[in-house]
């Protein structure tokens, strides 16, 4: 099964993050986090239609400029979403800069905050010189950030000693319909297909489906058509977790969160041997973020944003956060609380579960 996702990190371990998520099918792309985007292709830059920020400390955020600077002139909206405050962060960007020729100007911003029980937006035009427009709040339960036809986007905040966010992008379920099946019983292809994907997504298998025959037409429920013709599964889940304190709560969200995901990006700003540096700076350890992998039961896992400090270590991150990840050591003997995050399903993953290294070398 082909999926709608392509992702990659922009930069390698050591440097600023920034996942790139080009969407398959849509021609589009999203982005996590704002570092220095020096190594995103321009054209790669204008495909993006959202943005999502972590936190706004300068290493998350600081490409901001860069993409704005690409996107000025295009007749585009462009949504960045992140914790509160990102509005007036912005605001203060856009500040900083002469807006006097830009009347004719078609860009937009839209940011949106992710609060505890809503999401709190503004508007920013170019040709208004980016002054601020207030748009109403919108009811969101918590975890609850974008909804497309083609993404979801759920999140969880972290604690970074300020509120960061943690994301997940998942893909809507995959309809295939199985065409021996329908030549078999010899139904035509048609906008009827439409119709019953629509059905099947909305529960709904008492929906009455006219189908076009080589006889005519016949009339199906919904439900039966769903068993006889069509391959229900899930779509890809990828999450991204930075910038955060090792502690229960943070890692009862995170797994939560991971949970299954098929592609796991985990911030290991330290090896374990400095874990008193890490938790007084809130941040995980290579160790700590196989751990977390393992209790969600993420299929595959990719550390990075190891500090400078280990320039030329990547490899022992990458091996201590696998040897906790396929349980060739386990955390949990340590610290009391984390055995409490393991499910029977997830104990123990096989020591053939992928481990995806992170080697800077793919860009977007």
């Amino acid at each position: 099964m082909k999926t709608s996702f392509r992702p990659a990190l922009v930069n390698g371990p050591f440097q600023d993050c920034a996942l790139y998520v080009a969407l398959r099918w849509q021609g589009d792309a999203l982005l996590f986090d704002l570092g220095r985007l020096d190594r995103l292709n321009p054209a790669n830059c204008l495909r993006l239609s959202h943005v999502f920020v972590s936190h706004t400390h300068m290493d998350h955020f600081m490409g901001f400029d860069q993409l704005l600077r690409l996107t000025l002139p295009r007749d585009r909206e462009l949504t960045v979403c992140g914790p509160p405050g990102l509005i007036d962060n912005i605001a203060g960007k856009l500040a900083g800069y002469t807006w006097n020729l830009t009347e004719s100007y078609l860009f937009r911003l839209i940011v949106i905050e992710r609060h505890a029980s809503h999401l709190a937006r503004a508007g920013f035009r170019a040709s208004s010189g980016f002054a601020r427009e207030p748009l109403p709040d919108v009811p969101a339960p918590p975890g609850e950030l974008v909804a497309t036809p083609g993404f979801r986007i759920e999140t969880a905040t972290l604690n970074h000693r300020i509120p960061c966010l943690a994301f997940a992008v998942v893909e809507p379920r995959h309809l295939n319909v199985r065409t021996d099946v329908l030549e078999a019983h010899g139904y035509r292809r048609g906008p009827w297909l439409s119709r019953l994907k629509t059905a099947i997504r909305a529960g709904d298998d008492g929906a009455r489906i006219v189908v076009p025959t080589s006889d005519g037409t016949v009339t199906v429920d919904a439900g039966t058509l769903r068993r006889d013709l069509v391959d229900d599964q899930p779509g890809q889940r990828i999450t991204y977790v930075v910038d955060t304190l090792f502690d229960a709560e943070n890692a009862a969200r995170i797994v939560e969160l991971a949970a299954a995901a098929d592609v796991f990006y985990c911030e290991a700003r330290f090896l374990d041997v400095d874990r008193d540096e890490a938790e007084k700076r809130h941040h995980l350890t290579a160790r700590q973020a196989g751990f977390l992998a393992r209790a969600a039961g993420a299929r595959r896992l990719e550390v990075f944003h190891f500090s400078p400090r280990y320039q030329g270590m990547a490899q022992a991150f990458h091996l201590e956060a696998r040897a906790e990840y396929v349980g060739e050591t386990r955390l949990e003997h340590e610290v009391a609380w984390a055995a409490d995050l393991l499910g029977e399903s997830r104990v123990g993953a096989p020591a053939s579960t992928p481990l995806v290294e992170s080697t800077g070398g793919s860009r977007p």
